[in-house]
């Protein structure tokens, strides 16, 4: 079975609207985290160049990641700087830390 990774930085007002988009699409479970950064859009004005986003983590199985990335980006994108990134990462096993044992996704 073949995993990826897709991590998203993301406008943390988008994030409603993403979570129900990618659960739509069949993400069975994500992580979120508030995060601070910068990228492209930064305010040199400002001392404090930083801003607040949300970064969004889903394990899923690789042929589904291409998916989950677009669902993301649609949902996300305003048109303006500051949009933020999806990233795809292959990932070489996942594990329920409960059982130790390797996960298998149902239609696997």
């Amino acid at each position: 079975m073949n995993y990826a990774k897709v991590t998203a930085i993301v406008r943390s007002e988008k994030l409603e609207r993403i979570e129900e988009r990618v659960t739509a699409e069949g993400a069975r479970g994500m992580s979120v985290t508030e995060v601070r950064g910068c990228g492209e859009l930064k305010d040199f004005f400002n001392k404090d160049w930083l801003v607040n986003h949300a970064r969004v983590e889903i394990f899923t199985r690789a042929d589904r990641a291409e998916r989950l990335a677009q669902a993301i980006m649609e949902e996300a994108a305003t048109g303006e700087a500051g949009d933020g990134i999806v990233a795809i990462l292959p990932v070489q096993q996942v594990y329920r830390i409960r059982t130790r044992a390797p996960l298998v996704e149902p239609g696997s």
